[in-house]
């Protein structure tokens, strides 16, 4: 792989271009609604993680919202593989965004809209202080609540992430790490940006309803699963939080980060256990070995 460029290029509708030259019209429905979805991918060693999986899940979200993209998926995955070998990187955060684009009026219709398609690598970044990773994040149940499904589906990775914002300002006022997020019955859904999991009694739960089933999520419960640990996707409360030997969130940015405090209370013996090292531990040999990903240099 290459050394980096002095400044880095981003692919924008058709174009790689240095990022100060990349431009989308003001009047495209991603910056006037929201009216968008995307993927974030992580490249580890020069191999991009779950990288079909990840466009699995963006040609179901295009479905969701009837958003053809104008290109194919293997010329999507080039675009990404294109992306990280122009910025010369070997471990890497990217995302891959496809807009509704921009019609003749900036109003809700979006007919006649022509889809627009950006995608930018970085350095691999980490969602949270790696500080605060090898300590324990403190977290707090944000007022905010999660939008249901028959509001916004969360299956969904849309552009849409005001809520998710929201959330996270509140928990930062707070003086925690990070929110939790639950539903409107008060279940427990998702902190912005993770999935969530707790382990009591030998098995680890995880929430079913209201989140996006992230793809690292997908590859905890299998690495679970792999090392003879049951996994239960059901509906969680806090209380079961609250009582847990062990809380940890999982990311596509930050892959496993252990959870010791959640409103004050602190959980299990207030440091990152034993399951979430084990499975901490096995998701990062999967980044090593590159078995489950696609070569950058391919």
């Amino acid at each position: 792989m290459t050394g980096s460029p002095p400044e880095p290029i981003i692919f924008v509708n058709g174009d790689y271009v240095p990022q100060s030259q990349a431009r989308i019209s003001v009047l495209d429905h991603a910056v006037l609604y929201g009216d968008g979805v995307f993927e974030t991918a992580v490249a580890w060693n020069g191999v991009v993680f779950e990288l079909e999986a990840h466009l699995d899940r963006l040609f179901r979200s295009l479905a969701a919202i009837c958003l053809d993209p104008p290109y194919t998926r293997s010329e999507l995955a080039g675009i990404v593989l294109e992306t990280i070998r122009r910025n010369g990187l070997e471990n890497a955060y990217v995302k891959l965004i496809v807009t509704r684009g921009v019609n003749d009026q900036p109003l809700l219709d979006p007919t006649g809209c022509v889809p627009g398609i950006i995608c930018f690598a970085r350095p691999y970044l980490y969602m949270a202080n790696p500080d605060r990773v090898r300590d324990g994040l403190r977290v707090k149940t944000a007022a905010t609540r999660r939008p249901p499904a028959q509001v916004l589906d969360p299956h969904i990775k849309s552009l849409n992430y005001l809520n998710l914002v929201l959330a996270k300002l509140e928990a930062r006022a707070a003086g925690a790490d990070e929110a939790l997020l639950l539903d409107i019955h008060g279940h427990v859904c998702e902190a912005p940006g993770y999935n969530v999991f707790a382990v009591r009694d030998g098995r680890i739960r995880t929430p079913w309803q209201d989140i996006l089933e992230g793809i690292t999520r997908n590859t905890v419960m299998s690495l679970a699963r792999d090392a003879g640990i049951e996994v239960l996707a059901e509906t969680i409360e806090l209380y079961d939080l609250y009582t847990a030997n062990e809380v940890f969130f999982c990311s596509t940015a930050g892959g496993l980060l252990p959870v010791v405090e959640i409103d004050g209370r602190r959980i299990g013996d207030g440091h990152p256990g034993r399951v979430f090292s084990q499975l901490r531990d096995g998701y990062q040999r999967l980044l090593a070995t590159g078995d489950n990903g696609t070569r950058v240099d391919a």
